[in-house]
């Protein structure tokens, strides 16, 4: 399904990039230059217009909707958000505990040392 959806949106895309090249705001455009007296005839040179911008407004919606339709159909992963290798690493290595240094982030005024736990006293027999 995921590919059929990326199919129809590079169909969609060339569509609308041969639309968009068909028409221009001065009337001109490759739509005058490939049959211009059939269309102009046929339709009328204001409705070859209207139909051109109707064709580019539907091909621009119907390009953002598939495009959508391809993260709800991919899905993001259930892994969760997906992490750049620097975050990763990031993660993954552990700055190695120095004895009489203060811990990264600690306020100036704070003990190099957390207290020592006290030790749990045995459950009465």
């Amino acid at each position: 399904m995921y590919y059929a959806l990326i199919a129809l949106i590079l169909l969609v895309c060339l569509l609308l990039a041969l639309v968009v090249l068909a028409q221009n705001p001065k009337g001109g455009g490759i739509s005058s230059q490939f049959g211009a007296g059939g269309a102009a005839q046929l339709m009328g040179v204001k409705r070859t217009g209207d139909l051109l911008e109707k064709l580019t407004w539907g091909f621009a919606i119907g390009l953002m909707l598939l495009s959508l339709g391809t993260h709800v159909v991919g899905g993001a992963s259930e892994a969760g958000p997906v992490r750049s290798i620097n975050q990763q690493k990031a993660l993954e290595t552990r700055i190695p505990a120095v004895p009489g240094a203060a811990a990264p982030g600690a306020p100036a005024g704070a003990p190099a040392t957390a207290p020592a736990a006290q030790p749990t006293p045995a459950p009465a027999q």
